[in-house]
């Protein structure tokens, strides 16, 4: 037996109990399309990933133009698996990551843009964490919607028409939007539990060992104060002149002048 096939043979044992459990029992078959794009944060994506496609019964894709490595921020590549031109027409979920620079060419971007806009006239539901928000507002997809993204760039939002709410998650009727970066992890729960139960994102906390005890309270402004604050504003500075910049370019596109 070689490694693959080992491999293959662990996991399926592995997964065995898991599948016979009523707790992950498969209900219909579920399309989720996740976008990668140069310049994303990874773990944007790597949260909800772990979560979603934890779930029975599930066909992730990782779409781009192309399918060479797509590099992130910090220099970890994600694979796609399906190009753009090949997701299906019929999504149960559209997700979109954040991360500058990635989410300032993305607004620029028609190509992308007009696909997510196809897209999301069918998803069920139209998600995205960080500044993902912002490339789905260019998208014109949250229009009149409750919408947030990472504590930084929140204020962009009504430019796409969105209202923009400072909480964690954020749901409006079909649109779930998580904040910054870590806040994914939160919403691939709460997304799970919409696409299969309660119970089944519970399953899924627990394989996972999700159990947060962060060492430091410092994970928004409030908490972390003025002076580390103003650090984090200086770093964020001309990102978010350029942010600020292409979504009024993508505004205009969408004729909200």
């Amino acid at each position: 037996m070689d490694r693959r096939t080992f491999n293959q043979s662990l996991g399926a044992a592995v997964l065995a109990p898991l599948v016979a459990d009523p707790l992950f029992a498969a209900g219909p078959s579920l399309q989720i399309g996740m976008l990668l794009y140069p310049g994303m944060y990874a773990l944007d994506l790597v949260g909800p990933y772990a979560f979603l496609a934890g779930l029975p019964n599930v066909e992730t894709h990782l779409l781009w133009k192309t399918l060479d490595p797509v590099p992130t921020i910090n220099g970890m590549r994600l694979v796609p698996t399906s190009l753009v031109s090949a997701c299906p027409r019929q999504l149960d979920v559209l997700f979109v990551p954040g991360g500058t620079p990635g989410t300032i060419a993305l607004m620029q971007d028609n190509e992308v843009l007009d696909f997510l806009a196809d897209r999301g006239e069918r998803a069920r539901y139209i998600t995205s964490v960080c500044t993902g928000s912002l490339i789905l507002g260019a998208a014109g997809l949250l229009r009149g919607y409750k919408a947030t993204s990472h504590w930084h760039k929140r204020d962009l939002l009504p430019l796409f028409g969105a209202v923009p709410v400072q909480d964690r998650i954020v749901e409006d009727r079909n649109r779930i939007t998580g904040g910054g970066v870590t806040s994914g992890i939160d919403f691939g729960l709460v997304l799970a539990s919409r696409l299969r139960g309660g119970d089944a994102a519970k399953l899924q906390q627990l394989i996972n060992e999700y159990d947060p005890q962060p060492p430091f309270e410092a994970g928004t402004p409030s908490k972390a104060g003025p002076q580390l604050t103003a650090q984090a504003n200086q770093i964020f500075a001309a990102g978010y002149e350029q942010s600020r910049a292409a979504a009024l370019i993508a505004r205009k596109r969408l004729g909200l002048v």
